[in-house]
C-alpha cells in the first residue's frame, strides 16, 4: 500500500476522482518510483472515495493549492473534465510541477497556447493522454508505411461509424462526436503521416434517426504540411456493421494501397513485379505489415511514455507543443463547420 509517507521519485497528486481515474491511479501504484500523496476533487466525499477504494492513506483535498503546498509533490495528474484543464495545468505549472493529463489539453486554442508557452517558460512537462497510439497494429501500419512499402502516400482515409447510446452530457452536446471522440483518430493520422495539418474542410450534420441534441456525423478533408489529405467519415449514431473503436483505415501511395480495420494487422497490396505493360489493372502481391511493438496498449503505454520521458530530461510523444496539432484538427474543423469555408490551421497552433 502506498500513500504519503511512501519516499518516491515522483510524489503525485491525483485531480479529478471520477470513474477514469481509476485507470490512472491502478497504473501508478505499480510503479515503485511513484506515490499518491493527495488526491483532489470540488466533492471531498470523491477523493476520499478513490482513497478507500484504493486504500491510499494519502491526503484529501477539494483546493489543488492547498494539495501542492501541503506535500512538496512535484507531478499532477489532471484527470478533471475539459473545462478544467486550464485552471488544474496552470496552478500545476506554477507550482513547478509537471502534468501529465486527459485529453483535451484545454477547451479553446487561446488556452491551450497559453499553457504551451507556460510549459516552456516553467520548464516543466505538459504531456496530454492519447492512449489511441499505443497499440501494436497502428505502430505497425505506421512502420509499414514508413518502409516505403506503398511509396510516397497521398491520401490517407478514416472510417468511424458506431451507434454507442452513452445517455448523459454526450447527448446533449452541440458537437459529440468531434469534439468527445474525433480528436482520437485525428491524432492517430498524425501519428501515421508524421505530418502536420495545414487546412480543414468540415462538414457536420445530425443524421435521421440519431439519438443526439446536436451534430453525431462529420465528413472531414484535411491538407497536411506532407502534401497527404486525411479522410475523416464519422458517425456516432450509426446502427449497423459497426468499424472498430480504432476506425478502419485505407493509405493509399505510389506503389499499393495499405488497410487496417482497426482490430486486426495491417497489410499492404503493392503492384506486383515483373512486366505489366498495357494491363489495365495491374496484378499485385499482399504484404503483411509485421507487428514488433511490444509496449504496453492504451492508457499505460502512454503513462509509460510520460515517466520515460520525464526520467530522460525529453519531450513525451504526447507533449502539449505536439499535442496543439491535434487539437487545432479538432477546433479548426468545427470552425470549418459553422463558417462553410476551408480554414487554415497554421495559425491555430504555431
Amino acid at each position: 500500500m502506498k500513500g504519503a509517507n511512501t519516499v518516491s521519485t515522483y510524489q503525485i497528486v491525483v485531480v479529478g476522482c471520477g470513474s477514469m481515474a481509476n485507470v490512472w491511479v491502478e497504473y501508478v501504484l505499480k510503479r515503485a518510483d511513484s506515490s499518491i500523496v493527495a488526491l483532489v476533487d470540488i466533492k471531498e466525499e470523491f477523493a476520499q472515495a478513490m482513497a478507500d477504494r484504493h486504500r491510499l492513506t494519502c491526503g484529501i483535498y477539494t483546493d489543488l493549492n492547498q494539495a501542492i503546498e501541503a506535500t512538496g509533490a512535484n507531478l499532477v495528474l489532471d484527470i478533471t473534465i475539459p473545462a478544467s484543464h486550464y485552471t488544474v495545468a496552470t496552478t500545476a505549472l506554477g507550482h513547478g510541477c509537471s502534468v501529465f493529463g486527459e485529453k483535451p489539453m484545454a477547451a479553446t486554442m487561446a488556452e491551450a497556447r497559453e499553457l504551451v508557452q507556460l510549459s516552456e517558460r516553467t520548464g516543466r512537462s505538459l504531456s496530454v493522454m492519447q492512449n489511441r497510439r499505443y497499440d501494436p497494429n497502428i505502430r505497425a501500419l505506421r512502420e509499414l508505411l514508413r518502409a516505403g512499402t506503398i511509396g510516397r502516400v497521398g491520401y490517407v482515409g478514416a472510417d468511424f461509424f458506431l451507434g454507442p447510446h452513452f445517455g448523459g452530457f454526450r447527448d446533449a452536446m452541440a458537437s459529440p462526436l468531434i469534439l468527445d471522440m474525433a480528436i482520437h483518430t485525428f491524432d492517430q493520422a498524425r501519428l501515421l503521416t508524421g505530418a502536420d495539418p495545414v487546412t480543414v474542410y468540415c462538414h457536420e450534420f445530425n443524421p435521421p434517426g440519431s439519438w443526439y441534441a446536436g451534430n453525431a456525423s462529420a465528413i472531414c478533408i484535411y491538407e497536411m504540411s506532407d502534401g497527404t489529405v486525411f479522410c475523416y467519415r464519422g458517425s456516432w449514431c450509426a446502427e449497423g456493421a459497426p468499424t472498430s473503436w480504432e476506425a478502419s483505415w485505407r493509405v493509399t501511395g505510389e506503389k499499393g494501397t495499405a488497410i487496417w480495420d482497426g482490430a486486426g494487422v495491417p497489410y499492404a497490396e503493392v503492384v506486383a513485379s515483373g512486366d505489366q505493360t498495357g494491363k489495365f489493372i495491374r496484378e499485385s502481391t499482399r504484404v503483411e505489415a509485421e507487428v514488433n511493438w511490444t509496449g504496453q496498449k492504451g492508457h499505460a503505454g502512454c503513462l509509460d511514455e510520460m515517466f520515460e520521458a520525464l526520467q530522460s530530461g525529453r519531450r513525451a510523444e504526447t507533449d502539449c507543443r505536439d499535442n496543439i496539432k491535434s487539437m487545432a484538427m479538432v477546433l479548426g474543423a468545427l470552425d470549418s463547420a459553422k463558417s462553410g469555408q476551408k480554414v487554415d490551421l497554421r495559425s491555430y497552433w504555431s
